[in-house]
């Protein structure tokens, strides 16, 4: 084992820092995890693991069972007017309640060794490790998992951002059957709403918006369809908020210290691969640690980021123009093929080079008739 794999400490134990400490465990390295927090811990999101996230878990040695969750197709845009569907090209996906995911992830990272420190307060970054309050650990390498505000991030001088935008995500449970084998996007001129099916009779309700003010209840005023599904439905969980940040790091390595998930950059939850991206980034971690070269985890960092960063832009065009929403939708509706295709880029079964078609041209006409 590398000298950067002999003692490892990951500050974060959500996904993305349980998914690095699973991933280095795997090779050989001692591993301990260090949070702030007690599980349960849970986080507002859209809870959909699609296809390529349960392959990517399956790499770290954790199958979601047929009991856990529930599963989807694929994905449903819709407005007023119109909705398109397709299915994922790759496989079913699953959504999961997000501390049921938390758990099985600390199952199984228990399961083979990695070490916790749970309510951990007044963690510091030092030179050779970290300080809890007054006692150091010493540490060959220090991963940064504590999220966009990540305190590890600036004590390292990772700080500096090359793009940003911010929205604001709120998050409720309905006590309903699903209604759809989708997971749906709801579209309207000042935010989204994203529906996923976790369990036999509970859905996963989500709005994002530009607007810090918007909150998911006033929301629904704006689509109609999906308020007189809820209407009635009852409220299984609280109300839980966070920020969507679409954010580019200049680095995401300095000396012993590396950063994954949120705290390395992160993608807008309408792609819906915040969870896939994590955990293809701790499996591109363990590769450089294995290989004791932290500037390929650099390189694999940028070349993950890439495709999602590029959708959540294109699909970020119809946020707050409702003209081009119902213009895009309604061409979509019209050719199936290209919203199947989109799809497919979307999840990485297909590369962008390979949407031109004759149902491209016909996308486009029907995109200037609607």
């Amino acid at each position: 084992m590398s000298k950067l794999g002999q003692n490892i400490y990951v500050v974060g134990g959500g996904p993305a820092g349980l998914a690095a400490a699973i991933a280095l465990k795997r090779i050989g390295c001692s591993v301990t995890v260090v949070d702030c927090a007690v599980p349960p811990i849970d986080k507002a999101c859209g809870e959909g693991l699609l296809p390529d996230s349960l392959v990517e878990l399956r790499k770290l040695g954790i199958e979601v069972s047929n009991e856990t969750g529930f599963p989807f197709r694929g994905i449903r845009f819709a407005d007023r007017h119109s909705s398109a569907c397709a299915d994922f090209p790759t496989g079913i996906a699953k959504g999961v309640r997000r501390i049921v995911l938390h758990r099985l992830l600390i199952e199984h990272a228990n399961g083979i060794g990695v070490s916790f420190i749970w309510d951990a307060k007044h963690v510091r970054l030092m030179d050779r490790g970290l300080c809890l309050d007054d006692r150091f650990l010493r540490a060959d390498l220090v991963v940064g998992a504590d999220g966009q505000n990540s305190k590890i991030r600036e004590s390292a001088g990772l700080n500096v951002v090359t793009r940003e935008k911010r929205r604001y995500a709120f998050r409720k449970h309905y006590r309903i059957a699903p209604w759809a084998s989708y997971m749906e996007v709801h579209w309207a001129s000042k935010a989204q709403i994203y529906v996923t099916p976790v369990a036999t009779d509970e859905v996963c309700v989500a709005v994002v918006s530009r607007e810090s003010n918007v909150r998911l209840q006033e929301a629904l005023s704006d689509f109609p369809e999906l308020n007189s599904r809820l209407k009635t439905a009852e409220t299984v969980s609280s109300e839980r908020g966070a920020l969507s940040v679409s954010r580019s790091l200049k680095s995401v390595c300095s000396k012993n210290v590396v950063l994954i998930g949120d705290a390395s950059g992160s993608i807008d939850a309408i792609t819906g691969e915040g969870i896939c991206v994590s955990l293809k980034q701790a499996h591109a971690l363990a590769a450089a640690v294995q290989s004791c070269n932290l500037a390929l985890y650099q390189q694999l960092h940028l070349k993950l980021m890439r495709r999602p960063q590029t959708m959540a832009s294109l699909m970020l065009t119809l946020d707050g123009n409702a003209q081009l929403q119902r213009r895009v939708l309604a061409a979509f509706a019209r050719n199936p093929e290209v919203f199947r295709s989109l799809l497919a880029v979307h999840v990485g079964a297909a590369q962008f080079r390979h949407l031109w078609s004759w149902s491209l041209v016909d996308f486009g006409r029907a995109f200037l008739a609607a």
